[in-house]
């Protein structure tokens, strides 16, 4: 790529003209995000809604559980809903970030009709996306779906500068969140032009990667010290992990978002090829969260025996069984895997 980037040309070579085509035609529109959704979800929504409105349409933001403090800081956060709008004739639905009904959760259930009439696009960079519909656009190139929506926003003509910042702020944040700020291998020549080009349009990249992974409340701190205390190993050292039951939050006054960056720390560790950690989960199942080490142990590996999917590096799955008998289940995959590596 020269010094030069044409990211006139990046977004021509990305974006399918099927995606472009019914975005652009839509004039009601209802982008979703997954469950718990984290910045590369939000930012990625907002950022679509943005472009809807800038082509003359309307577009609401809506996500199963409500957005975790962590993302105030996101222009347009405020108008993050858990349902539709009440009396909005829907004419496209847009999920960001996943590719499932399952995936986006409770929200899908609860409007099955909704989400099974409407035409759909699809914007996600999970390599474990399978989908393959026209306006399905799966880019596991992507280092974070927001990636994608910046491009789009090119393509569709938006300038990344609109609306004072609140365009590029959350497709920055999304960035930043999905590379640890430019720290994982999934960060790109492209994904570097695009931030870039959102660093100049007005994206406070600093004041992004602060908020998102150098600050947090003490209740967090006292949550990442009790998992922490927690850790063991497995299979000769080759896997790390630990688990965090639903106690936890309530004894250090933590919210579930709190636990995210836990595993990124387990991920740390300078002799394991796996981490994993297990979150307890209110409806009696276990959230699995899986790290790998570069040229190591797909991920995606992992959590596909559990039905879940990811990026070989960094997936997750949900495993239907409590915390301890989830804990069993995932070692007793991930110390083979691990072995195979080592040999």
């Amino acid at each position: 790529m020269s010094e030069a980037v044409d990211l006139g040309r990046l977004a021509a070579e990305a974006v399918p003209a099927a995606v472009l085509g019914r975005i652009r035609a839509a004039r009601e529109v209802l982008a979703v995000g997954h469950e718990n959704p984290d910045a590369d979800a939000l930012g990625a929504a907002l950022a679509v809604a943005r472009i809807v409105e800038a082509g003359g349409g309307r577009a609401t933001v809506a996500v199963s559980d409500p957005p975790a403090p962590l993302y105030e800081f996101l222009p347009g956060i405020d108008s993050v809903r858990t349902e539709p709008e009440p009396g909005r004739d829907y004419d496209l639905l847009v999920v960001v970030d996943c590719a499932t009904d399952e995936r986006v959760g409770g929200l899908a259930a609860r409007h099955a009709e909704l989400f099974g009439r409407l035409p759909r696009v699809v914007i996600d960079h999970h390599v474990s996306s399978s989908r393959t519909a026209e306006t399905d656009w799966i880019d596991p190139a992507g280092a974070a779906t927001c990636e994608l929506v910046a491009l789009l926003a090119v393509a569709a003509g938006v300038p990344l500068d609109a609306a004072d910042g609140a365009l590029a702020t959350p497709l920055m944040a999304g960035i930043v969140m999905d590379t640890a700020t430019f720290a994982h291998p999934n960060a790109t020549p492209r994904t570097l032009a695009v931030s870039a080009a959102l660093v100049a349009a007005g994206a406070p990249l600093a004041d992004i990667s602060r908020r998102l992974y150098r600050s947090k409340p003490d209740a967090q701190l006292r949550l990442y010290g009790r998992v922490l205390a927690r850790l063991r190993e497995a299979a000769g050292g080759l896997v790390v992990w630990s688990t965090l039951p639903l106690a936890d939050l309530d004894e250090t006054g933590a919210l579930p978002a709190h636990s995210e960056g836990i595993i990124d720390l387990l991920a740390q560790s300078e002799t394991a090829e796996v981490a994993m950690l297990l979150k307890e989960q209110p409806d009696g199942t276990t959230r699995l969260s899986v790290r790998t080490k570069p040229g190591g142990v797909d991920a995606t590996a992992l959590t596909g025996a559990f039905g879940g999917g990811g990026h070989a590096r960094a997936a997750g799955a949900t495993i239907p069984r409590p915390l301890d008998d989830a804990a069993t289940a995932a070692l007793e995959v991930a110390g083979p895997l691990a072995r195979v590596v080592r040999r």
